[in-house]
């Protein structure tokens, strides 16, 4: 019979294993913190109470944090009504324990290395509890098994660990929030002027509403045909091509308004994708790539394109049938190895819900599942754009731009949303209803009838509207771009179009 695998070595004499802590550390810095309160400033933005091994330690750190925030001295004197009663510091010898902390003067010079050990060593028990957590979860079989969402479980829990310590979702001071603010606009100056966010690459966008903004969900519908995959894939690149840029002309990724972005892609495979693409900058149509009908010259043109967007930071996960809860596990993992900054979803309604959502009603499900990208945005503090579909509704009217009731399941799509975008293009709709062209026996109102129809065609030939039907940041409203069908490009439309 073999051995049993051990998860963890035991100790000779059966007792756990110790968790790892540095309690001469926490000693030092106490004491260095009642000597010099101004290192106070240092160490709680990332220090907290519950990081110190040693409880007590971690109510004196606690307490001293207290009459700091209220500009009072903290001291073994003044601290010493705060632990009359606390029978732990007792056995350590009462309020003479406080005086003893700091007996040695040398701590107020490794203060902030003292901190970070603590921290640090704090992280590794956390880490140790989430492993004893798996095992538990694994080894027990009494209630229903399943090892996926234990799977998820545990990257959630591991990347709490591994984001413990920000700020993120900690209260800032107005400060704290005036740095950040003074940081965007900087970011806005070194674009240029306008993006205080992540690029979209279509400046009159961008000048509508500044970039696309971290922790914002950001909707983008429209009907089959209106090109809004093609217009996710244009931003994504765009912002990509930013970061590379950026890059190259010396600015740190932290102050580039590009970002790594992660596209996860439910209909279309990477190829398709990537093709799109290529077709974009070569200027060659994906249909003819697909084809092979290409020349020599559009095939240089292929390769060269090819060559330039080879370490594009545009990272594809064409997984199909992906849950709401393993599109977070994927897109944490890209964040913690890839450092991305935009996430595209192609698109939500492709994504699946809970087993428990997906049972009970389809309103349910793509609830959870926009509550669950939106909470993704705030998570990883990164725009997330999600694609959506529209209900027939818009064909039966006679104006066939879309409204915020046209979102299929709409209420929590568009409650969780901070940006609902449509795409609208007239062209589609016009080509559609093309007349039968007049021959030589038609009357005068047959072919007063296609000559209309050749105007209104000639007029909406190119051009879409990017309709933002809501902003939590600015004003709604339309932003005419030009489209090229052939290789499915949106750019900005030129200053002196008539429409």
């Amino acid at each position: 019979m073999p051995e049993p695998i051990r998860l963890m070595p035991a100790p000779a004499d059966g007792a756990a294993p110790a968790l790892p802590h540095n309690l001469e550390a926490e000693a030092a810095l106490l004491g260095a913190l009642m000597i010099d309160n101004r290192l106070v400033e240092d160490v709680q933005i990332k220090l907290r109470t519950d990081h110190f091994h040693e409880p007590v330690h971690g109510r004196i750190y606690e307490a001293i944090l207290r009459l700091v925030d209220r500009n009072m001295i903290a001291n073994p004197v003044t601290l010493k009504p705060m632990f009359d009663g606390d029978e732990e510091l007792k056995g350590r010898g009462g309020p003479a324990y406080l005086a003893q902390l700091t007996g040695s003067g040398a701590a107020l010079i490794g203060a902030r290395d003292f901190a970070a050990q603590i921290y640090d060593l704090a992280l590794l028990r956390a880490l140790i509890g989430v492993g004893r957590d798996m095992v538990e979860k694994a080894v027990d079989t009494s209630e229903s098994v399943d090892p996926k969402g234990q799977i998820e479980e545990a990257e959630v829990a591991l990347y709490r660990v591994a984001e413990e310590g920000g700020e993120q979702g900690s209260v800032k001071s107005f400060g704290q929030a005036t740095r950040m603010a003074v940081e965007q606009a900087e970011r806005a100056l070194n674009s240029g002027g306008h993006v205080s966010g992540i690029t979209t690459g279509l400046d009159s966008v961008n000048s509508k509403m500044g970039g696309l903004h971290g922790s914002d969900l950001i909707i983008l519908a429209g009907r089959p045909g209106m090109g809004k995959t093609s217009l996710a894939t244009n931003i994504a690149f765009n912002a990509a091509r930013r970061l590379i840029r950026d890059k190259e002309d010396g600015i740190p990724a932290e102050k580039s308004v590009g970002a790594a972005v992660a596209f996860f892609s439910l209909e279309m495979s990477a190829d398709q994708l990537a093709t799109r693409i290529l077709s974009e900058q070569s200027g060659i149509s994906s249909e003819n790539l697909r084809m092979g009908k290409i020349s020599q010259v559009d095939f240089r043109n292929l390769a060269r394109a090819a060559a330039e967007l080879e370490s594009l930071p545009l990272y594809i996960d064409d997984t199909p049938g992906l849950t709401i809860a393993a599109l977070r596990t994927r897109a944490r993992r890209l964040k913690r190895q890839r450092n991305i900054g935009f996430i595209v979803v192609d698109y939500l309604q492709l994504l699946q819900g809970s087993a428990k959502a997906s049972g009970e009603n389809r309103v349910q499900e793509i609830s959870e599942i926009s509550r669950g990208l939106k909470q993704l945005a705030k998570e990883l503090s990164l725009p997330v754009m999600a694609l959506s579909q529209l209900s027939r509704a818009v064909e039966q009217r006679e104006d066939k731009r879309p409204q915020l009731s046209d979102l299929r399941e709409s209420g929590s799509i568009e409650q969780d949303a901070d940006m609902v975008w449509f795409v609208y293009r007239e062209e589609y709709y016009v080509a559609s209803r093309e007349p039968k062209r007049p021959g030589d026996g038609d009357d005068a109102k047959a072919f007063e009838t296609h000559d209309q129809w050749m105007r209104d065609m000639e007029r909406a030939f190119g051009v879409a509207e990017l309709i933002i039907a809501k902003q939590r940041h600015g004003a709604t409203g339309k932003v005419k771009l030009k489209f090229e069908n052939r290789i499915t490009k949106f750019s900005d439309l030129a200053d002196d179009y008539p429409g």
